[in-house]
C-alpha cells in the first residue's frame, strides 16, 4: 500500500535555484528525505543492477502529514459586497455530459460555513433546481422535474424576487425540433429568502466547501449572466468565455469588471451552441468557441504545501536526480533534471530528457480501463503497488491516454501532482511481457547507466527547457541524444531540433515513436502540456490547442513527419516480445565504417532486458515519401516480430487498401550526414537501450552505439556524399 506521495514545484533547475518538494504521508508517519542522483532504475537482476548515489549534505528528517488532492474545475469570482444582491436572476447555456449525476452546481452564491445563500443545480432526475437557504435554516427549492438530455444545448434561467417571494426556473432546449415535452418552466412563491447575497463568493460550476470547492458540474457552459433583480433590468455580470482563452482569466463584459479565474484548468477553446462547422480554430471565430468544458476530475495543480526545499550547490554534475522519501512502510522518488550551472562549460553530449512524454503518460490507467488491453498487448497486465494505488485514487488525475469521468478526452496533463509511473524501479505493463517492464523515465535510465559505464561527461535538459529557450538550449553541444520514447514535441522544440541539425549538430535518436504528437505548453509556465488529437479522438472543431491556437494532432498531418528530422518515423508497435536487427548491404558502405568497427555480426541485438531483444515495443522505419533524405543509409532492419505487432493507426488507411502490407513491420537503423558537417543516427526502437548492458556491456548494440557516440563527439566535420542535394540535408 502506498503511504508516501510527493511532487516537486520544478522539473528542471540549475545549481543555485531552489526546488520545493510537497509530500503527503498518508498515515501521518515521519519520513526521511535524501537527494540522490539516479544512475540505473532497473531492478532486473540480469542487468547491471539498480543504482543511485546520495548527494552529501542533502538529508532531512521530517514529520509526516497527510495532504489531499482536490480535483474538479470551476470559475471563482471575488465577492462584491457593493452589489446589493437580494433579488437575483441567472441565465446560461449548458451542454451537460452526465445529466443523471446528482448535485452538480451550475452557479452558487453560497456561504459554506453558514450553509446559506443560493445555488442553481443540475440534480439528476430533478433536472434544473433553484435552491435557497436563509439565515434561520429555512430552505426552498424549485425544480423542473426532468433531467436534460446528454450532450444537447439548453438555455437555463432562474430567478428569485425578494419582494414577492416568487421563484422561477426553466430548462429550454436550443434545438428547434426538440419535443414540447423537453421544454420545462415552473414558478412558485416561497417564504424563504437569503438574508443577502452580495457578500458571498460567486462560483460557476461548483460551490465553496471549507478550503476548497465541491458539487462540480460535468459539461460545457456558455454565456452566463447575472442580474440583481428578477425582472433582469440591472445586469451585474456577463461573461464571455471566448475572451482570454489561452489563460485562466474570465472576462466580464457587463461593464462591472467582475472578472474571475478558472480553477484546475477546465477545457477552453471549445465549440459553443452556435458552432457552424465552417471554422476549425477558435482564433478564426472566437464567438463560436465561447464555451468552457468543466469536469469533476480536472486537475492542474494539487496545491500541496511545501515540506522541504533544496538548493543544489555549485559543482554537482548535471543529470537526473530525485528526492528519495523513506518511511517505515513505504518509499517514493520525486525525479527532476539538474542542468549545468549558468555559464559553466558545456559537455560535448547533451541528453534531452523527454519530460513532455513522461507527463503525457502521467498516471495512465490503460491497463485498468481498456477492455481490449490484454488482447492488443498479448499478455496479462501485471499491476504493481503504484498501479493499484492509482486505481483506488482517481483524484490523482489521468494521462493524455485516459478520459474524464464523463467520457470526454483529457486534453491537459500537469506535473504539479504525484506521478506514480514517473519513478525509478517502476515496472510498466507497457514495457513488454518478457524481462524488464520499463517505459519512459525508467527505460531512459538504461542510457544514463551506459554513460556512467563509459565515463562520458554529459549534460541534461528537459523538454520544458527546450520549449522555453529554443535553439539557445542546444547551442554549444556537439551531440544531442534523445531518450527511448520522445513522443511529444511542441513547435518550439521541433523548430529548435531542426535548427540544431541544419547548423551542423549531431543527433542520436535512441528510441522509437518519437516526434509524433504535437503539443503546446501552458503559457503561464506551469509546465502543463496540452494535446488535441485531431482526427484521433478529439471532437470535431476542437482540434486546435487552447494554449496557442495551433492545430493539434500528428506532426505528419501538418507536413512535418519525424522522418524529416531523424530519418525514421513510427510504423508499428507490439508489447509481447522484442526481436533483433539484420544488417543490410548499406552497412558495408565506407561512409559508415566507423559505426560497425569491431562488429562482424549479421544479427544485431538478439538479446536485451526489455522483451529479450533490441528491436521492439514501438518501431520506426525510413520512408522517402515522408522525408527520409535520399542519401540516408538504411543500415539494418528488424525482423521476426510476432503477429501481435500492429501497424500504426495513422497508417492504416493506406495499408488497408491492399490485402498485405507493402513491407512487414520493423525498425530501421538509419544514418545520414547533414549540411554544415552534422549527422543523424537513428535506432528506431524503444527497446534498443535495454540491450546496452548485455554481457557486461560487451555486445554489438553497445559497440555500435559507442562507435557512433565517439564519432559524433569528434569535432571533425562530416561531409555530404557527392551529388547530394542540399535541400534534403
Amino acid at each position: 500500500m502506498k503511504t508516501l506521495l510527493g511532487y516537486a514545484d520544478r522539473i528542471s533547475l540549475r545549481p543555485g535555484t531552489p526546488v520545493g518538494f510537497k509530500v503527503s504521508s498518508q498515515d501521518g508517519a515521519p519520513y526521511e528525505a535524501r537527494i540522490v542522483r539516479l544512475i540505473n532504475g532497473d531492478t532486473n537482476p540480469a542487468g547491471p543492477g539498480y543504482r543511485e548515489e546520495e548527494v552529501p549534505g542533502a538529508h532531512w528528517q521530517l514529520a509526516g502529514r497527510e495532504q489531499t488532492v482536490r480535483c474538479g474545475s470551476c470559475i471563482a469570482f471575488p465577492a462584491r459586497p457593493s452589489l446589493r444582491l437580494t433579488s437575483v436572476a441567472l441565465e446560461m447555456l449548458i451542454w451537460p455530459t452526465t445529466p443523471g449525476k446528482p448535485d452538480q452546481v451550475l452557479a452558487s452564491l453560497w456561504d459554506a460555513q453558514a450553509q446559506q445563500g443560493l445555488q442553481l443545480l443540475l440534480d439528476g432526475a430533478r433536472g434544473i433546481v433553484l435552491h435557497l437557504a436563509g439565515p434561520g435554516g429555512e430552505q426552498a427549492s424549485l425544480e423542473v422535474g426532468c433531467a436534460p438530455r446528454e450532450r444537447r444545448w439548453y438555455r437555463i434561467t432562474a430567478s428569485f424576487d425578494a419582494a414577492t417571494g416568487e421563484m422561477q426556473v426553466s430548462q429550454m432546449p436550443l434545438d428547434p425540433e426538440a419535443a414540447p415535452s423537453e421544454r420545462h418552466e415552473v414558478r412558485r412563491r416561497t417564504a424563504a429568502a437569503p438574508a443577502g447575497l452580495a457578500g458571498l463568493p460567486l462560483l460557476l460550476a461548483a460551490r465553496p466547501a471549507g478550503s476548497g470547492y465541491e458539487g462540480f458540474y460535468n459539461g460545457k457552459m456558455e454565456a452566463p449572466r447575472l442580474w440583481s433583480d428578477a425582472a433582469r433590468g440591472d445586469l451585474v455580470g456577463a461573461w464571455d468565455f471566448a475572451i482570454g482563452i489561452p489563460t485562466s482569466h474570465v472576462a466580464d463584459i457587463s461593464g462591472h469588471l467582475w472578472d474571475g479565474r478558472t480553477w484546475q484548468m477546465p477545457a477552453r477553446g471549445m465549440t459553443g451552441h452556435n458552432w457552424s462547422g465552417a471554422v476549425r480554430n477558435w482564433q478564426h471565430a472566437p464567438g463560436q468557441y465561447s464555451a468552457i468544458h468543466f469536469h469533476d476530475d480536472d486537475l492542474q495543480d494539487a496545491g500541496w504545501e511545501t515540506d522541504f526545499v533544496w538548493t543544489p550547490p555549485p559543482g554537482l554534475p548535471s543529470g537526473l536526480y530525485a528526492a528519495r522519501l523513506t518511511s517505515a512502510t513505504d518509499e517514493d522518488h520525486i525525479p527532476f533534471v539538474l542542468r549545468p550551472a549558468e555559464g559553466a562549460p558545456r559537455a560535448g553530449l547533451l541528453f534531452l530528457v523527454p519530460t513532455a512524454s513522461y507527463i503525457a503518460y502521467a498516471n495512465e490507467h490503460m491497463a485498468l480501463d481498456l477492455d481490449f488491453a490484454e488482447r492488443v498487448h498479448d499478455h496479462v497486465p501485471v499491476l504493481g503497488p503504484n498501479d493499484l494505488h492509482l486505481a483506488a485514487h482517481r483524484e490523482l488525475g489521468g494521462s493524455l491516454y485516459d478520459t474524464h469521468s464523463d467520457g470526454s478526452p483529457i486534453f491537459c496533463s500537469s506535473r504539479l501532482r504525484p506521478i506514480l509511473n514517473m519513478r525509478p524501479r517502476h515496472q510498466s505493463w507497457l514495457g513488454g511481457a518478457v524481462g524488464s517492464g520499463l517505459w519512459q523515465l525508467n527505460a531512459d535510465t538504461h542510457l544514463l547507466a551506459w554513460f556512467d559505464h563509459l565515463g562520458i561527461a554529459y549534460d541534461c535538459i528537459s523538454d520544458e527547457d527546450l520549449d522555453r529557450e529554443g535553439e539557445d538550449a542546444l547551442s554549444g553541444y556537439r551531440c544531442l541524444m534523445t531518450g527511448t520514447h520522445p513522443e511529444y514535441w511542441s513547435t518550439r522544440m521541433r523548430d529548435a531540433l531542426d535548427a540544431y541539425r541544419l547548423a551542423g549538430g549531431r543527433i542520436m535518436y535512441m528510441g522509437g515513436n518519437g516526434l509524433y504528437w504535437r503539443i503546446a505548453y501552458d503559457l503561464s509556465g506551469s509546465g502543463t502540456i496540452e494535446v488535441r488529437r485531431g482526427e484521433a479522438g478529439t471532437r470535431p472543431g476542437e482540434a486546435s490547442h487552447a494554449f496557442t491556437g495551433e492545430h493539434g494532432g500528428l506532426w505528419r498531418r501538418i507536413g512535418r513527419p519525424p522522418q524529416q528530422a531523424v530519418g525514421v518515423g513510427f510504423v508499428g508497435q507490439g508489447f509481447d516480445v522484442c526481436s533483433h536487427y539484420r544488417r543490410l548491404p548499406a552497412s558495408r558502405d565506407r561512409r559508415v565504417g566507423f559505426i560497425f568497427d569491431g562488429v562482424d555480426d549479421e544479427i544485431i541485438g538478439d538479446f536485451g532486458l526489455i522483451g529479450g531483444g533490441a528491436a521492439g515495443i514501438e518501431l520506426d522505419c525510413a520512408d522517402g515519401a515522408e522525408g527520409t533524405p535520399p542519401h540516408a543509409l538504411i543500415l539494418a532492419r528488424s525482423e521476426g516480430h510476432t503477429s501481435t505487432y500492429l501497424t500504426a493507426l495513422d497508417l492504416l488507411p493506406i495499408n488497408c487498401l491492399g490485402t498485405e502490407r507493402a513491407r512487414p513491420i520493423g525498425a530501421d537503423m538509419v544514418f545520414f550526414e547533414t549540411i554544415a558537417g552534422g549527422a543523424v543516427f537513428a535506432t528506431g526502437s524503444i527497446a534498443w537501450a535495454g540491450s546496452l548492458s548485455h554481457r557486461a556491456w560487451q555486445n554489438n548494440v553497445a559497440r555500435i552505439s559507442g562507435n557512433v557516440l565517439r564519432r559524433f563527439l569528434d569535432p571533425a566535420p562530416f561531409s555530404l556524399p557527392a551529388g547530394t542535394a542540399k535541400e534534403f540535408s
